[in-house]
């Protein structure tokens, strides 16, 4: 994905104003200083195009911010209950909740995972920037499961070449909506930013080399329990995929249909394996599936008897 730091989509609920202002009320880790250097700099543009300071927004507007330097923002610590799987002097595997954000961005800057790390762990990588403390790999807000988190560059370093190589082991189980008849498949179509909605990734002819692999679990009345392993980590990778093949996750409000409840795409990922980056053995973790979705496929389960 475009290093974006950040992107709005103007609503018609929204109070129209100038660019710098209608920015510096959204982003409260950038002044209205740094702002309007940026739009000089040309780094912030409306509809894919530069705009001056004094250019005012309008409804449907897309508002995008180039990846810019938060070396101004600090992350500050916060005591948050971490599920840590596993944990030493190098690394950790943590159990996200779905809803949780993993690093500082505009509206999340003190509820993140990143924020209840600094509060357990004195030292992490910097590799990724003082935004991004010890973050390898990254997954969705709504998406639940197992993050390796690294505590010093050369844990980071190995750990992040051992995904660029596909080493690494990563298993998602994901309710999508219809019947899936076949027990198996494999989606290979790149990914990248929907033409129509830049705020959404797609399948494209220009995007990223995508790969999917799947296998069908269990099946209900109207939807399918599916296994997900990937072969590449693209922004919204499983979501994207499963809608293209017109089997969208449950409870998806981007690329689904269906709502259920507030909770989110159900999507965990619940199996992560990696060679440790200093003893080099091998450590595989699995974790149970949240209350909501385990409880949702239940009853599904008992619906289809």
């Amino acid at each position: 994905m475009d290093d974006i730091f950040f992107e709005y989509l103007v609503k018609d609920t929204d109070t129209l104003d100038r660019i710098d202002r209608f920015l510096t009320d959204r982003i409260e880790s950038l002044s209205r200083s740094t702002i309007k250097k940026l739009i000089d700099e040309e780094q912030v543009t409306i509809n894919q195009e530069p705009v001056k300071a004094s250019y005012k927004v309008k409804i449907d507007d897309l508002i995008e911010i180039n990846e810019v330097d938060l070396s101004e923002t600090t992350v500050v610590p916060v005591k948050m209950n971490l599920d840590i799987v596993y944990e030493d002097d190098d690394v950790l595997v943590i159990n996200k909740p779905s809803g949780m954000v993993v690093h500082p961005a505009p509206g999340h800057y003190q509820d993140t995972l990143v924020n209840g790390l600094l509060w357990h762990i004195k030292s992490l990588s910097n590799i990724n920037g003082d935004m991004r403390p010890g973050i390898v790999h990254r997954i969705d807000k709504d998406t639940s499961g197992l993050l390796m988190v690294a505590k010093n560059n050369l844990a980071h370093d190995i750990l992040a070449k051992e995904l660029q190589t596909k080493k690494t082991k990563r298993e998602y189980i994901a309710l999508v909506e219809g019947v899936i008849n076949n027990k198996r498949g494999r989606i290979n179509a790149p990914i990248g930013r929907d033409k129509k909605n830049r705020l959404k990734m797609a399948v494209t002819s220009d995007g990223k080399a995508a790969v999917t692999n799947f296998e069908v679990i269990e099946t209900f009345s109207d939807s399918s329990l599916i296994k997900c392993i990937l072969e590449t980590g693209r922004t919204h990778q499983i979501r994207v995929h499963m809608q293209y093949i017109n089997h969208p996750l449950v409870n998806d409000f981007v690329y689904g249909k269906a709502e259920v409840n507030d909770f989110g795409q159900f999507l965990h990922a619940q199996v992560l394996g990696f060679t440790h980056p200093k003893t080099k053995q091998w450590l595989e973790f699995s974790c149970d599936l949240p209350k909501e979705f385990h409880d949702l496929v239940e009853n599904k389960r008992i619906k289809t008897l």
